[in-house]
């Protein structure tokens, strides 16, 4: 009987809670991997893992075909890069960043003899390797398509295209979805908890409700969008802006910081002032446009 071929070996770069958890990722996948850190210190847990540690960048490089980068800032990807020879790589950054400055990274990457992926992930590091994780790539293909089987050890992937800002753009703009919704989460329990009604309390009619408004109004927005038929029968963007004040009357006489909510009135503001006080909520997509 045939013995398995081994897996491809992978070096990771960068070992904070994220790198750290798709270092462990793969090894738990079975692949040899080398890994570095600018604190040396951090290598140890992995190293009692089967990992091996590397004393450079340089080194650390030259151990893999595959390179995987999580650090802080992009910033920290091209400086830590600048001076190493990528010939023959293929650079996989999952550092947090803006769709321009993975283009950048990308054209470096290219001039440093590296095929360049760019990665979004969808995840905190507890999930990577689950069911629940998935990262967004996007930016060589093909470099893409010989590395997936690797890739998908730290979770579930999706190409998002060729350009590679796709996958931070992807990224960006779910997380601001998120953030968007920490904010209403964040001012609704404010809210609650100036009287005699605890957090626990509160909880679950929160969740039941933000649940079946995003269920509808997602896909609905969307389709308002795409067509742009902002017309509605629910709740218009004139009912809002009159209604939207109690809001702000409220967090005033309630002990609360409105200063979350008081950009959304002025929104609510100018598109009346503009004639969309018939549209619905979907019409503020093209009123943040600069």
């Amino acid at each position: 009987m045939s013995q398995p071929l081994p897996l491809p070996p992978v070096s990771v770069l960068g070992l904070g809670m994220m790198g750290s958890a798709l270092a462990a990722a793969l090894l738990k996948a079975g692949h040899p991997v080398t890994v570095w850190n600018r604190s040396a210190a951090r290598t140890g847990p992995l190293v009692a893992q089967g990992a091996t540690p590397a004393g450079t960048v340089t080194g650390a490089v030259a151990a893999s075909p595959l390179v995987i980068v999580c650090l802080t800032t992009n910033d920290n990807v091209t400086e830590t890069l600048a001076d190493t020879d990528l010939t023959g790589r293929t650079l996989v950054n999952l550092t947090n960043g803006t769709p321009a400055q993975a283009r950048d990274l990308a054209a470096r990457a290219g001039k440093q003899g590296a095929a360049y992926i760019d990665g979004g992930i969808m995840a905190v590091p507890q999930m990577i390797a689950t069911p629940a994780a998935y990262i967004l790539y996007s930016g060589d293909e093909q470099a893409y398509e010989t590395h997936r089987p690797t890739l998908a050890a730290l979770g579930g992937t999706q190409w998002v295209g060729t350009d590679p800002g796709r996958a931070a753009l992807h990224d960006l703009s779910l997380l601001t979805g998120m953030y968007g919704m920490v904010i209403g989460l964040a001012q609704a329990f404010a809210l609650i908890r100036t009287e005699d009604v605890t957090a626990t309390e509160f909880a679950e009619p929160l969740h039941a409700w933000v649940s079946a408004m995003l269920s509808g109004l997602i896909p609905e927005m969307a389709t308002a969008i795409d067509s742009g038929q902002h017309l509605t029968d629910v709740s218009s963007l004139g009912i809002n802006q009159a209604a939207f004040r109690n809001f702000l009357a409220t967090y005033d006489d309630q002990g609360v910081s409105s200063e979350l909510f008081v950009p959304f009135q002025k929104l609510l503001d100018r598109s009346v002032e503009e004639g969309h006080a018939a549209d619905g909520l979907s019409r503020l997509v093209d009123l943040l446009k600069k």
